[in-house]
Parts: structure tokens; sequence; C-alpha cells
């Protein structure tokens, strides 16, 4: 059941192991065995041997009650992996009971026929495929083949949980990477860091001991101040910078790169909001500069944003593409705006969480409701994972910014006081929640916090909470569109999919406005604007797509 309902690739030993094949050969041998052993078991001189079935799986299978208990436990399993979100599990569990209460005749492969095909014709299969084929088709990045150049040797600069993420990639994928940071015990962080990683992979047999040894040797640590530490950035082709996001941190950085670089060498940062186009001002090679937005944990997190800014290059654009896609991103091109695409996206809907705690939502409650609708978590936690001082400055450097009115209607200051006091979210144990081992709890010292800032309890329904904060998230996306900071839709369901979770059943942004229907939720968002105020006012595209009925896919 459970190679069924996951889609779990089993090695050739284990599978020979569970009985699930017979015989395991080189590919080489394949066909000459496959063939030897047809015309043995014509002549009946090989027998298929058959592990009988053990008294525990007897006692499971072979009667009723076992058999519920069974379902039960699998029914349970699949309700913690998809909340009940995705139909194909439960259909697989129906037609295998169907198939054991009817084992003869043909009825079972019409009973699984009929509901395979009303899965393929599902929202949410619409929805998955949608977002396989969007991340086919980010592989190209739509340049000439010869636009990009080659890139052997990649230098990152910084060595925090960012810089080793992505150093650890990189190494991954046979490219040479020099780990360069302030001072040895900066480094070895990062090293530990991809080496623990690396670890985890070999237990759990993702990764040879082979591949391990390669990857480790891939990797040159180096500290700021080593004599040779030029020499080897004069190797770099492509140099990613990850510190702290301080503009003139940056441009100093840069400065320090072209001094010691090849003019060819290609330089990326890493911020997640700065514009390019400040980091790039007074460099001698802006046409080689990009961003390079990486999401974290790095090596979980598949989504990479390229940021060119209007000086930047096609060979570097090119490159930057070739390069992410090399180390297993799905990447994305968008404009260079402040907060991009994902993180301009986030900031209403960061605003909007404010908004509900005010109105009496419970953090607890918010979270639930924002996971029923079929995110991997809820904002609060969110925010406790990602930090509370990061998601603090985003929100304060967005509220800054040319986003206006939209991101008005919650007071995000919640979050700076947070800061004040201590209270980092996971990091440092307690942000929202409180953290011991595996268990949270929500914390009474935020609950106090929050005291100065909640208003009337409007007593809220989950699907209203839902609806306050995932129009915000999906206007924003749409208003991205319709300012081209993203090139089309496809761009911007696999971005807010990859990039923050958003319900992949649900396809994406713009899916989900296809399937509700555009006017129906500019029709909500109008309701929402009369109640709560002009921060809900739909954008022009929304509204223009609402009059004409047209659709973001056809």
């Amino acid at each position: 059941m459970d190679m069924m309902l996951t889609g779990k690739d089993i090695r050739p030993a284990k599978a020979k192991k569970m009985g699930l094949v017979d015989l395991v050969v080189a590919p080489a041998s394949l066909e000459s065995v496959a063939v030897d052993s047809a015309l043995a078991l014509a002549d009946k001189t090989l027998t298929p041997k058959r592990k009988p079935k053990s008294f525990f799986n007897r006692l499971l299978e072979d009667n009723s009650l076992g058999r519920t208990v069974i379902w039960d436990q699998i029914n349970k399993m699949i309700m913690k992996n998809t909340n009940g979100k995705y139909p194909a599990p439960f259909k697989i569990i129906d037609c295998v009971k169907y198939g054991l209460q009817n084992p003869n005749g043909d009825a079972k492969y019409k009973h699984e026929r009929e509901h395979f095909a009303s899965l393929a014709a599902s929202t949410e299969s619409e929805a998955l495929i949608g977002i396989f084929d969007g991340m086919t088709a980010m592989k190209k990045h739509g340049f000439p083949a010869d636009t990009a150049q080659k890139v052997n040797n990649v230098a990152v600069i910084g060595a925090g949980l960012m810089g080793a993420g992505i150093a650890q990639v990189t190494a991954e994928k046979g490219l040479q990477v020099l780990l360069k940071d302030r001072n040895n015990e900066a480094v070895g962080r990062g090293q530990s860091y991809m080496q623990d990683n690396w670890n985890k992979k070999v237990t759990r047999k993702r990764m040879t001991q082979h591949q391990y040894n390669l990857s480790t040797s891939n990797v040159t640590p180096v500290v700021d101040d080593n004599p040779v530490a030029d020499k080897h950035m004069g190797k770099a082709d492509l140099v990613i910078e990850a510190v702290f996001e301080d503009l003139d941190l940056k441009r100093k950085i840069v400065a320090q790169v072209e001094h010691t670089t090849s003019d060819e060498c290609i330089f990326a940062t890493n911020t997640s909001a700065i514009p390019i186009a400040s980091i790039a001002e007074g460099a001698q090679r802006p046409e080689n500069i990009i961003g390079m937005h990486y999401f974290s944990p790095v090596p979980a997190m598949l989504l990479l944003e390229i940021i060119p800014h209007e000086g930047t290059s096609d060979s570097t654009i090119a490159t930057a593409f070739e390069v992410g896609t090399k180390q297993g991103k799905t990447c994305i091109v968008v404009k260079d705006v402040p907060g991009f695409y994902v993180n301009r996206c986030f900031g209403p809907y960061l605003v909007e969480t404010a908004a509900l705690l005010r109105d009496g939502v419970k953090p607890e409650q918010l979270d639930k409701a924002i996971k029923n609708f079929g995110m991997p978590v809820g904002p609060i936690s969110l925010a406790d994972d990602v930090g509370i001082d990061v998601i603090s400055h985003v929100a304060e450097f967005l509220s800054n910014a040319d986003l206006g009115v939209r991101m008005h209607g919650g007071d995000v200051s919640l979050m700076s006081k947070m800061v004040d006091n201590g209270l980092l979210g996971k990091k440092s144990g307690q942000g929202f929640y409180k953290y011991k081992g595996k268990k949270k709890v929500i914390n009474p010292e935020v609950e106090t916090l929050m005291r100065s800032f909640q208003g009337e309890d409007l007593g809220l329904s989950e699907e209203e909470i839902q609806n306050r904060l995932v129009s915000r998230f999906v206007n924003e996306a749409a208003k991205c569109l319709e300012d081209e900071i993203i090139a089309n839709p496809v761009v911007g369901d696999v971005g807010l999919v990859f990039g923050t979770g958003f319900a992949p059943f649900r396809g994406g942004p713009f899916r989900y406005l296809d399937q509700v229907g555009v006017s129906n939720y500019v029709s909500m968002m109008n309701g929402f604007v009369d109640k709560y105020g002009e921060q809900f006012e739909p954008c022009q595209l929304l509204k223009d797509y609402a009059v004409s009925n047209k659709k973001f896919h056809n």
C-alpha cells in the first residue's frame, strides 16, 4: 500500500527481499536473462518461489477485523500527510478494497478504470499536471544555446546557512566550490553544515560514500585574510554572495570581487529584497551583476529567483539560469523590484496575518485555518520557522517600498517588539510558540505582547480567515503579472507553489483563480473593501478578467 499511495521507488536489492521481483541482474544481462527465464518457465524447469505469509500478516490480512485495523491506520497516515486534500489515495484504497471483495471476474478492473477516469478529469489532476508542465518549461531560459558562459569554479562568499547550502548543492553537481568567510570559525560552521547533511544522505542511502567523498573534495574553504584567498578568487567563473542584508556591505564585496576576478566573472547576490540595481550602482562591470535569490533551507527548497537589473547582459542571465538548473533548482526570471516576486507577494500576507491577530484570531487558529486551506504550514509557524527577525525585516522593508495601500491593514510592529524581546522563533527556542524538542505550545510572553495590539474579537469563521489572508496573497500575485514582474501565469504559479508552499493541489494562485472564477473572487474582495478597507481593492488586471470572464490558463 505504501508504494501505491506514495509512488516510492524501491531499490533493486530491497525489491527482491520483499518478493516484489524474483531476480536482480546487471543491465547488460537483462535481455538474455529474461529470455532464458521465460524459456525455463515455459518448460517448467524454473518455478517461481513465493514466500509464505508470516503469522502476523495472516492475522492482519486474512480476517475482517485485521483488515479493519489496517485500513484505519492507512487512513490516519493519509490524513496526516495530505490533510484529506488529495483524492487519489482514497480512490486507490477503494480500488484495493473492491478487488479483495470481488476477486473473480472483470468488475474490479472496470471499477479501477472508472476511478482513474474521474481522477484524470479532476481539478486536482489539472492543477498538479499544470505545475509539472510549468517545471518542465522552466528548464529552458529561452536564449540561444551559446549565450551562457561555461562555469567550472564557483566562489560562495558567506558560510552561514544560506551560503553553506548554496555551496552544498553546487558541490554535489560536480562544480569546484570556494567557500569564503571572515574567519575559521565561520567557515568551519559552514563545512559542518554540509558534512552533516551529506552524512544523513549516506545513512539514508540517498548518497554513496563515493559521492560523499567527491562532494567534500569539491569544496575548498578559505578565510578573508588568507594570503592565497585572492589567488583562489581569481579562478572563479561565478561568485555568489550570501552575506547579511546590508547594501553598503554588498557594494563593498562587489568592489573587492571585481578587483580580484576576471572581466568575465559573474557576480550573483543572494539578497532577498534589496534591488539588484542598487547593489550594481558604481560597479565596474554592472552587466555581470545579477540576483540569485535562493530559499531556505537551500538543499530542500526547489525554487530559485533569477533577478536581472536593467543593465544585466543576456549572457549573465543565461549563465545564472543554467547554474541554477544544474544545482537542481526550478528557476524563474523576475523583475528587479523590492521583494522581487515571492517576497513581494508575502508582504501583504504578513500584514493581513497581523490584522487577523488584531481581530481576535488566535495564532493556533490562524495556523489551522491556513493548513486546512492546503498550505503546508500556517503563517504563525512559518514566521517561527523562518525567523521573526527575518520576517520583521521583510515586512518593514516592503512597508516602506512601492506597494502603497496594499501593505496597509495590519500592524507588523508586533514582530519588531518580539525581536526586541529576543523572541526570534524556533532558532531561539521561542517565538509565537515555545519549543521543547518536537513539541510546541503558544508562548505566554507573546500573548501578553499581543494584548496591546488586539482590538475587538470579530468571531471570524475559518472560511473568512482563509479568504482574507489568501486574497491578499493572490491579489499581489496578479498585480505582479499586471506590472510584468513575472512573465506569465505559469511562472507565477510555479513561483508561489515552490517558494511558499501555496497549496499544490490548487495549482498556484492563477489556476486557483480560474477554478473559483475571477469574477467571483473580485466580488468577494469588493465585499472585503466595504467591510475592512481599501487594502483589499482588487488590482486592475483582476477587474479586467472579471469583466471579460477571462481565464489565466486555457
